[in-house]
């Protein structure tokens, strides 16, 4: 029972205030007479995204599917990455700087560089967002394997375990809690770097992302289109970091410390 409204509260309450800040918004617009060109009111964005969804939710599609393949690249790759930087350590201090330099340098920097050098739009849009998704799971996923416990070292070491049987049977299971958490945080990068490379690419056609919808909406001054194509991308936002939490919660919450103790409260 207590755990029903502790699950009740954590969607109640959030949505409460949610509801709170929507309308005083609509209040303090619908009072001070504010133009929707400056700054529209709840309402009309909604009706917005009412009337404007299906033109909106196509170009959402094309934003998410790059999205998405850049966040499997990253978690892919980066893992890979982590996994040789565990295996030699020569080799992560020679590379792990220039992924460090990779991660700090702005995407808004190099993208116009990217999709000069990469022809297909594409493939370009996907690196970018690939560049900035990359370097959580590869960091985080590098400390997991490096966190394994020295004891359980030593046994498997006197217990004469190859290097693959101490990999899967002890380094691999400690990262998985902290290439999640890179995952988790990976997934809302992944979203900004498609956005912010399709910003930059700025071009329309058969397959324009809902970042162009923004510049196009912005350009026009259609600011309740443009809020509400920023709706989608926030609930995006959301869905994909929910969706990532399941999955952890779901690998993790038979053994890991964290999953369980949140299962028990």
């Amino acid at each position: 029972m207590r755990q029903l409204r502790l699950h009740f509260w954590r969607t109640a309450a959030p949505l409460a205030v949610g509801a709170v800040l929507l309308a005083l918004w609509e209040i303090v617009v619908r009072a001070e007479g504010i133009p929707p060109y400056i700054l529209p009111g709840p309402v009309l964005i909604g009706e917005t995204l009412w009337t404007d969804g299906p033109s909106l939710m196509g170009s959402l599609l094309v934003t998410l599917r790059i999205t998405l393949v850049a966040l499997a690249a990253a978690a892919i790759l980066g893992g890979a990455i982590a996994l040789l930087f565990s295996l030699s350590r020569i080799l992560a201090l020679s590379l792990f700087p220039y992924a460090v330099i990779l991660q700090v340098t702005p995407i808004v920097a190099i993208a116009p560089l990217i999709i000069i050098w990469v022809r297909e739009p594409f493939l370009a849009l996907l690196v970018c967002a690939w560049i900035v998704a990359f370097f959580p799971i590869v960091a985080n996923t590098t400390v997991g394997l490096n966190s394994a416990d020295r004891n359980l070292l030593a046994l498997f070491r006197l217990y004469g375990a190859s290097t693959g049987k101490t990999l899967r049977y002890l380094k691999l299971p400690t990262a998985l809690p902290y290439f999640l958490a890179g995952l988790r945080i990976s997934g809302g990068l992944a979203l900004i770097g498609a956005v912010v490379a399709e910003f930059v690419a700025g071009t329309g056609g058969t397959e324009t992302g809902l970042a162009f919808r923004i510049l196009e909406a912005g350009y026009r001054l259609a600011i309740p289109r443009l809020f509400a194509a920023l709706f989608l991308l926030s609930m995006t936002g959301i869905v994909i970091y929910l969706v990532l939490d399941f999955v952890s919660r779901l690998l993790l919450r038979h053994w890991h410390e964290s999953a369980i103790a949140e299962e028990e409260e």
